[in-house]
């Protein structure tokens, strides 16, 4: 029999569920996830018990209705919550949200009928073990994944699972089993029904996974993103998703991954996108100053539009920004340049105070906070891989200097504008412009970050 090491809350829960006379299993990710060896996020149970009967056995105090109409119960235990549901079947989700109806049910096998994939239709007790009546864990290890039953069925009764076959096949690299692939390629356009932030949840599950590019399904994409037209223009969406595989697959770069997808919309249309998508502010805001930053939109401080220079070449962005010259080096045999148009010599060397290098981390972390430039910087290594090790060193850089706690922004300042006025600069915006020009003169090494010094050289500024 096939054996499950148990979370000690999970058997505990079980353990009083089956003493009251009620089957009792964890199921689902968690089974799955056993199974691979990998450490489940939760647990989720399920059991012939009905939600009255949970919260009688387990005390309100120790229960929350999270879903009573639904069947679930989240119960506390051991400073964890376990999500524990009652047997059931469902209807389709017209909403886009929720079954339209719930129907309990006295048998586990039902249950598991009524879910997606067959690698998450399983359930465990320590009792019985493996309950397996569509064979997941033989995909499991075939590293395959099914739909339970007839995959149209199971996409018709909630569309949402088409992206959450892509991003469960993403997140372990498995195959997608050729029907379910067709039903979901098919099928796609029910996505329309599903509400936006219901898809922006697995959208963004999809490129947290290690390669998502592959994963990407044009036929699908075209209904999430119809303005991407992946289907329309294949060369350069298989492009798109080439330069999301070599972004590094962490939690804090989904945004980079996120900016890349959406590269040829260029900001506004990025913007738009993500709204549309109904993307937090806080998200959207970073994945369009990613976007802006290295996509050349305007405002752009990395593409040196302040300066005449342009970064790089834009790969992805079919005919929208004609190509530029690289400034961190078009070839390997030219020299290696900052993001400021300037070679990095010996003598200034990234980390050399007055380097083009630092100076243009400095610039960066005036306008950034930290975790956005490391995004960008590996954005900008995806999209143009020749130069990576430049764009490292511009990130370790923005590193250090945020490490040494460096000045790179007014608020840095060792005088503010109460100082000024005090030593005779007017109020007004002169004072901001008089702040600027000390920030400016610090970066650039002109002026130490000392009050007495920043007031001797406020006072040439003002007299200027």
């Amino acid at each position: 029999m096939t054996t499950i090491k148990l979370d000690p809350g999970a058997a505990l829960l079980l353990d009083a569920l089956h003493g009251a006379g009620h089957a009792a299993y964890a199921v689902g990710g968690c089974v799955r996830d056993s199974l691979l060896g990998l450490d489940p996020h939760d647990w989720d149970l399920c059991t012939s018990a009905r939600p009255e009967q949970v919260m009688a056995l387990f005390g309100e105090e120790k229960c929350i209705p999270t879903g009573l109409q639904h069947g679930t119960v989240t119960v506390k235990q051991g400073g964890r919550l376990y999500e524990t549901t009652t047997f059931r079947t469902e209807g389709a989700y017209s909403d886009g949200r929720h079954p339209d109806a719930v129907c309990f049910v006295p048998d586990v096998r039902e249950d598991l009928a009524r879910r997606d994939f067959t690698i998450n239709a399983m359930a465990y007790s320590a009792e019985e073990g493996l309950i397996d009546p569509f064979g997941g864990r033989d995909d499991l290890a075939a590293h395959f994944v099914r739909a339970v039953g007839e995959p149209e069925r199971r996409f018709e009764e909630d569309a949402l699972r088409i992206l959450r076959l892509y991003r469960f096949a993403a997140r372990f690299g498995f195959a997608i089993d050729p029907a379910t692939g067709a039903a979901a390629r098919a099928l796609g356009p029910h996505l329309d029904c599903v509400s936006a932030e219901r898809i922006q949840e697995e959208l963004l599950k999809l490129l947290a996974a290690p390669r998502p590019g592959s994963y990407l399904e044009p036929a699908v994409l075209a209904v999430v993103l119809p303005e991407l037209e992946p289907e329309k223009q294949p060369e350069r969406f298989a492009e798109l998703c080439r330069i999301i595989d070599r972004i590094e697959p962490t939690a804090e770069n989904v945004p980079a991954r996120l900016a890349a997808l959406l590269c040829p919309l260029g900001e506004a249309g990025a913007r738009k996108a993500l709204r549309k998508l109904k993307c937090s502010n806080a998200l959207t805001d970073e994945v369009t100053a990613l976007e802006r930053e290295a996509g050349g939109g305007a405002g752009s401080f990395l593409l040196g539009h302040e300066s005449g220079h342009s970064i790089a070449r834009p790969i992805a962005c079919g005919n929208r920004v004609p190509p530029q010259r690289t400034v961190l080096g078009e070839t390997p045999d030219t020299p290696v340049q900052t993001p400021c148009g300037t070679p990095v010599s010996e003598e200034e060397a990234p980390g050399t105070p007055g380097s083009e290098m630092q100076l243009t981390a400095k610039r960066l972390l005036g306008r950034y906070e930290l975790p956005t430039i490391q995004r960008l910087t590996a954005l900008c290594s995806a999209r143009h891989p020749e130069q990576a090790e430049a764009f490292a060193a511009l990130q370790a850089e923005a590193e250090r200097l945020t490490a040494e706690n460096a000045c790179c922004r007014v608020s840095q300042l060792a005088v503010n504008g109460r100082d000024l006025m005090a030593a005779g600069v007017r109020p007004g915006p002169g004072l901001r412009q008089v702040l600027n020009a000390l920030l400016e003169a610090v970066i650039t090494g002109q002026t130490p970050n000392e009050k007495d010094a920043l007031l001797a050289a406020a006072a040439q500024f003002s007299a200027s």
